[in-house]
C-alpha cells in the first residue's frame, strides 16, 4: 500500500494520479493521507514514493471529468482524494458511469460537487466588503469563513463585479488579494493580512445597517426559510447580522401588521406637494 499526501492541492494530486494511472496502480493499492492526520501522526513513516513509469501509451482523460474532480477536490472531508482517484481509475478503464449519480461512487462525487457549488454561492451572496482607508494599496477588505476550499477560484467572481478596485478576502485558512490586475491566492493566510482585516471589519457599518433595517420586510419574514438560505454561521460576518435577531423578534411581536410603513415613514426626506390642477 502506497501512502501519499498532496497537501490538499489539486495540482499536486493530479500529477500524482497521472503517474499512478500510467503505472497501472489500482485504487486499492494507494491511499492519500489527510493533512490533519499527518500532522497528528507525523512520526509514522509512509511510503510516499511514486512508481517509476517507463515510456508507454498515454491516458486520455475527458476535460469535463477533470473539472468535476477539481470541484469535488474542494470538498473538505477525510479521504477526499481517494474517491477522486477511484472515479478517475474507473472512467479511464471503461466505466464512464462511475461519475454519474446512479453509481455509488458517482453519487458521492456529485453530492460533493453540489455542496462545493452551493458554498461558492454563499460566498457570492453573503460576503460584505468594508472600505479600507488605512491601507493605500487596498480599497476593500472582507472576512469570510467557507466550509470548503472554494476561496481561490470562487473569488474570481468579484473581479468582474469590482473592476479595477483592489480588495482582499481572508479566512482562518487561506486568503486572496486582488491588486487591480492579478489575483493572488495564499493557501495559508498571512498573519498581517488577518490582522488588517480584523481591524477594518470590526467597525460597524452604520450606513449599511440603516439600509438593511429599512428594506427588511417583517410581513414576509420566514425564519426557517431564511436560515435555510442564509445559515447562522454567516451572521457573525455580516454587518446586518447583529440586527437580524431583533428584526425577526419585532416581526413576531406584531410588526408584520404594518410591514415597513412605520420604519420608512420615520426616515427624513423631502415632502412633495400636490400637483396643481391644470388650468383650462
Amino acid at each position: 500500500m502506497r501512502v501519499l499526501t498532496c497537501d490538499d492541492d489539486f495540482t499536486q494530486w493530479r500529477s500524482q494520479a497521472r503517474g499512478l494511472l500510467l503505472a497501472g496502480v489500482a485504487p486499492e493499492q494507494v491511499c492519500w493521507e489527510d493533512v490533519e492526520a499527518r500532522q497528528l501522526f507525523d512520526d509514522q513513516p509512509s511510503d510516499g514514493t511514486l512508481p517509476v513509469v517507463s515510456s508507454g501509451p498515454s491516458v486520455r482523460v475527458p476535460a469535463d471529468l477533470l473539472q468535476d474532480l477539481q470541484l469535488a477536490g474542494c470538498h473538505r472531508m477525510p479521504g477526499r482524494w481517494n474517491l477522486l482517484y477511484r472515479v478517475l481509475w474507473r472512467v479511464t478503464h471503461g466505466e464512464p458511469e462511475a461519475r454519474l449519480a446512479g453509481d455509488p461512487d458517482g453519487s458521492e462525487l456529485q453530492r460533493r460537487i453540489k455542496a462545493v457549488r452551493r458554498e461558492a454561492h454563499h460566498l457570492h451572496a453573503f460576503l460584505r466588503f468594508h472600505p479600507c482607508p488605512v491601507n493605500p494599496s487596498l480599497d476593500y477588505v472582507a472576512i469570510h469563513e467557507a466550509a470548503h476550499d472554494i476561496l481561490g477560484w470562487a473569488s474570481e467572481h468579484f473581479i468582474g463585479r469590482l473592476g479595477r478596485q483592489r480588495w482582499m478576502i481572508v479566512s482562518s485558512r487561506d486568503a486572496v488579494w486582488f491588486d487591480g490586475e492579478h489575483l493572488q491566492h495564499q493557501r495559508s493566510c498571512p498573519e498581517q493580512w488577518r490582522a488588517l482585516a480584523d481591524a477594518v471589519c470590526s467597525q460597524d457599518d452604520a450606513l449599511w445597517q440603516t439600509y438593511y433595517s429599512c428594506i427588511f420586510n417583517p410581513a414576509r419574514v420566514n425564519p426557517k426559510v431564511m436560515r435555510g438560505h442564509m445559515p447562522n454561521r454567516f451572521w457573525s460576518g455580516l454587518p446586518e447580522g447583529k440586527l437580524i435577531a431583533g428584526l425577526v423578534g419585532e416581526a413576531r411581536l406584531g410588526a408584520r401588521q404594518v410591514g415597513q410603513a412605520g420604519r420608512v415613514s420615520a426616515q427624513g426626506g423631502k415632502r412633495i406637494g400636490a400637483k396643481p390642477p391644470a388650468s383650462d
